[in-house]
């Protein structure tokens, strides 16, 4: 697929001495999207905050854009290029829409010029939020609070975006329109790692699955691929969503 946006090469982690990622490889690359999946447990919010640098990776390396950023803080990570949106819909929700955005790229320090545009390109992409830019962010639904967490989350320029279960807990409906905007942040050439609990959600918009299981890369493939997503779910994934399957 050619060069990476980002490179995650036997990476370990976990929680003091609780280790529950102990080998993970993936490779995302600008303008594709990259489906990290599991069962519960399995490691993928973990990788995730390994990769942001929330937790420490105790082993591996993590590469964006070939520069080694395994021991880099979190904050400088932004900087370099990589945005995070955790699950759960993590908003400022005593702050407007607008303030929610602008809070976004306080990182960057962008003049007021840079971050108007920046603004101004996340409105074009979302027009929900920009007719809500004054209300406060509590008083939105939680769809739009998820496009608000992405928005924010793109207020920084990345070039490589982490999307952490951006389906949780939103109505099958609403899951669409928030899928539909993904797709568009992979056609504007972002290169996208998406954890998601939704196969099929996942990988109607992915184009490379990496699947783990108890902290290991089980399988890892093009979506293009995938002939069986009923023996993938049984064999990886847990019989209990195979009550989702066409």
């Amino acid at each position: 697929m050619g060069a990476t946006g980002l490179t995650v090469e036997h990476v370990a982690a976990g929680y003091g001495d609780i280790r529950v990622v102990t080998d993970v490889s993936v490779q995302v690359w600008p303008g594709k999207i990259t489906a990290l999946l599991g069962r519960n447990g399995a490691g993928k919010s973990t990788t995730l905050r390994a990769i942001s640098g929330l937790n420490k990776a105790t082993a591996g390396k993590i590469i964006l854009e070939g520069s080694d950023i395994t021991s880099m803080p979190a904050h400088k990570r932004v900087g370099a290029g990589l945005a995070y949106v955790q699950e759960g819909k993590k908003v400022f929700r005593e702050q407007t829409v607008d303030q929610n955005l602008i809070l976004g790229g306080f990182s960057q320090r962008f003049s007021k010029k840079r971050q108007a545009a920046a603004l101004h390109e996340v409105y074009d992409m979302f027009p929900m939020l920009a007719e809500r830019k004054t209300l406060l962010a509590g008083a939105m639904s939680g769809g739009q609070q998820q496009m608000l967490a992405i928005g924010q989350a793109l207020m920084s320029k990345p070039r490589v975006l982490l999307l952490d279960e951006p389906s949780g807990g939103l109505a099958p409906v609403i899951v669409k329109d928030v899928m539909r905007q993904v797709e568009l942040l992979k056609q504007s050439g972002l290169a996208v790692l998406l954890v998601e609990q939704e196969v099929d959600t996942a990988l109607s918009v992915a184009d490379h699955m990496t699947v783990i299981d108890m902290g290991r890369v089980v399988m890892d493939k093009p979506v293009a691929e995938i002939t069986d997503r009923v023996g993938l779910r049984e064999a990886y994934l847990g019989r209990a969503d195979m009550a989702t399957v066409k």
